[in-house]
């Protein structure tokens, strides 16, 4: 989660991130194209990539390399769009997965004969809630694939935001923001001025080109002599 703004480094004033300014698609589509082709030259190296048909002269370093030159020639496109159900529904979507275990203990329905009887919705039948029985060194591989590595947490803070600086930073925060008055529109400049005063000229009654032509001063006729 990232605040649109931040503090001015002495902390006098809130700075407002410009409209737009998370996730640029054109820097964000760059940055997936360079990880994309970093791991696949990884798993080059490391002898991971199978290649068939007529892909296998990509086998030799020197194809497999010149490929990949190739892919930084054209642009990449990432598709990314707003949450369908807005902020809230991607933060109770978030929500699952960081304040949550792998199971909750109603799903744990029996521990017997070595194996655990557990509750799991079906999503491909419409959520219809099933029964399913592992091995007790099965269920217990599975639970632990959620967790995190040593080092890792769920949630991290940073900026003012972090443990260490938030009880003071944010009370700042608030007062910063509060003391951001509304931005004053300025009046919309008159199109058309008059040549003599400078003044701006307003529109009184519109006319047709029939009308202009009768409204019109006559015209004056000299006599020829």
């Amino acid at each position: 989660m990232v605040p649109a703004g931040g503090l001015s480094p002495d902390h006098t004033r809130w700075i407002a991130a410009r409209t737009g300014f998370f996730l640029p698609v054109r820097v964000l589509s760059r940055v997936f194209r360079g990880k994309f082709v970093a791991g696949l030259r990884e798993l080059h190296a490391a002898g991971k990539l199978g290649f068939h048909g007529r892909l296998v002269g990509l086998a030799a370093p020197a194809a497999f390399a010149a490929m990949l030159r190739g892919l930084f020639r054209s642009d990449w496109v990432v598709y990314a769009k707003r949450p369908f159900g807005g902020a809230e529904h991607a933060l109770r979507y978030l929500g699952c997965y960081t304040h949550r275990v792998a199971i909750s203990n109603h799903r744990l329905v029996a521990l017997e004969n070595g194996e655990v009887l557990f509750r799991w919705r079906d999503s491909a039948h419409k959520n219809k809630k099933r029964l399913m029985r592992l091995p007790l060194d099965e269920f217990l591989r599975r639970f632990f694939l959620h967790v995190l590595p040593r080092g890792f947490v769920r949630i991290r803070h940073f900026g003012f935001f972090a443990h260490r600086r938030r009880a003071a930073l944010l009370p700042l925060c608030f007062t910063l923001l509060g003391q951001i008055s509304e931005p004053q529109t300025e009046a919309p400049r008159p199109l058309w001025l008059c040549p003599h005063c400078g003044g701006a000229m307003t529109i009184v009654e519109r006319f047709t080109a029939t009308e202009a032509r009768l409204r019109s001063p006559p015209k004056c006729h000299m006599e020829r002599t």
